[in-house]
């Protein structure tokens, strides 16, 4: 494993692994810095607009969140503004959207301060399920750990890693229906 200290100016949120390159947002300096793969040097600095919270590549363009309802679509090679879309469950907008992971054309977000996962259409935003992630850790565990707020999706395997600010695991899970 390979490590590399952002500044301590710059609160490092979603991180995005595009080709050779690994993208990492700031939360609200509205930079992306653009890192090698192999290396972890810096290769450049993007510019966008607003916070930046999460952040899922889905092989053509970037999907970020900034804590709101909205889902921006950008670029990877310039972070411009493709689009954007207001993810909405059962007519109503959803905020605090955090991480994003995503498969296939569905986008997964964690709802921040939520043990709650939502499985979004990329084309309408609309919810299309819900995951209740709660009761990953023991009482104990909870008492002393933050926020939910790492979704991973293995594919070989079908299945997700879940993790969150100081958890003392990582969890690999199978979402099923109830």
């Amino acid at each position: 494993l390979q490590r590399r200290e952002l500044e301590s100016r710059f609160f490092g949120e979603g991180l995005e692994r595009v080709g050779d390159r690994l993208i990492q947002l700031t939360w609200r300096a509205g930079l992306a810095f653009v890192s090698d793969l192999a290396s972890l040097e810096e290769r450049e600095t993007l510019r966008y607009g607003g916070e930046g919270w999460g952040l899922c590549y889905d092989g053509s363009v970037l999907v970020v969140s900034d804590g709101s309802s909205t889902l921006e679509f950008r670029t990877p090679e310039s972070m411009a503004l493709l689009g954007e879309t207001t993810v909405s469950k059962n007519g109503r907008p959803v905020r605090k959207l955090n991480e994003l992971e995503c498969v296939g054309s569905d986008i997964y977000a964690n709802i921040g301060q939520r043990d709650e996962i939502l499985r979004i259409d990329r084309e309408s935003g609309r919810v299309t399920e819900t995951i209740d992630a709660s009761g990953l850790l023991s009482g104990g565990e909870a008492r002393r750990a933050d926020v939910l707020n790492g979704i991973a999706y293995r594919p070989e395997t079908k299945t997700f890693l879940l993790t969150g600010k100081l958890w003392p695991h990582v969890f690999e899970v199978e979402f099923v229906p109830r």
